[in-house]
């Protein structure tokens, strides 16, 4: 058994009253956080019903009282930091202060594209996602935000009351490289990763790259920020079930991520289609995390 914390993704492409049973669930067992995906589509489900990140969390924050409520990401491909920064607060004010806020810059997906936005390089990618969360953060906390950048501008743009958390809403970075890195290790409370690209790693290859990136994080945080404790959050992809063949399998993964400095790991709730934690695996992956 492991202290590392649990955490699970619930999708919103089902029905309102289908996915609040499912974060229900997910708070039945203790578990630290639902997270959800913050997407207006989703190359995975494409094609099928996705509804509204925020309205959908607003709903499990008024129909639950102890499990965290977040995003794992939100991005700037279509959200501008200014209302976002105000649905984040609300969300907060709604869930008495449960909300964490993941953010991530952004995959060239449709999201990327579907407001006729021109493509972007890698380093304009990386540029405006850095000017994308220090609004966000400026904002959070509530008063008036003044900011005129590259990307995006706020004039006497007011979030009150602010964060019912303080000094805001606590900010999840996903990060793989450098820079990502550095913003996380400047602001974030907490950092994520989902390993390599590579799905087809098997668990313990996966395994040894995301504690190497942890490494990394560690040594970018030591540089920015020594004085700063920031959690470390690895997700298991979605239709990766090699992990979950059985339960020693599950515990060997779980123990390898707190040996290797993790704080959390987050899978995905069994699913009707089949993907994420296997039904039958579930009481496995919930005892791991007993202490």
């Amino acid at each position: 058994m492991s202290p590392l914390a649990l955490s699970c993704v619930v999708l919103p492409d089902q029905p309102l009253a289908e996915f609040l049973a499912r974060v229900r669930d997910v708070e039945q067992t203790g578990a630290r956080t639902v997270w959800t995906y913050d997407h207006l589509s989703w190359a995975g489900l494409r094609g099928g019903p996705w509804f509204a990140t925020v309205p959908m969390l607003a709903a499990a924050a008024v129909t639950t009282t102890t499990v965290r409520l977040g995003t794992q990401v939100a991005t700037p491909n279509f959200r501008h930091p200014v209302p976002f920064a105000q649905e984040v607060m609300t969300l907060d004010h709604l869930s008495g202060g449960r909300v964490d806020l993941g953010v991530g810059a952004g995959a060239r997906d449709f999201d990327a594209r579907v407001l006729g936005q021109a493509e972007l390089t890698l380093r304009e990618r990386a540029d405006r996602f850095e000017e994308w969360v220090a609004l966000l953060v400026a904002g959070l906390p509530g008063g008036v935000t003044n900011h005129s950048g590259r990307y995006y501008t706020a004039v006497d743009a007011q979030t009150l009351p602010g964060s019912v958390q303080s000094p805001r809403v606590p900010l999840t970075v996903a990060a793989t490289g450098p820079r990502g890195m550095r913003l996380a290790a400047e602001h974030a409370d907490a950092w994520v990763t989902y390993g390599p690209y590579d799905r087809s790693l098997p668990p313990d290859e996966w395994l040894t790259a995301v504690a190497q990136q942890n490494e990394s994080f560690a040594a970018v945080l030591g540089e920015v920020a020594p004085d700063r404790c920031v959690r470390r959050i690895a997700q298991v992809a979605l239709d990766e079930q090699r992990p979950f063949a059985d339960a020693d399998t599950y515990a060997q993964l779980v123990q390898g991520l707190d040996d290797a400095g993790f704080d959390e790991v987050t899978v995905h709730w069994p699913r009707a289609d089949g993907r994420g934690v296997p039904v039958d695996r579930l009481d496995d992956v919930v005892a791991a995390h007993l202490v």
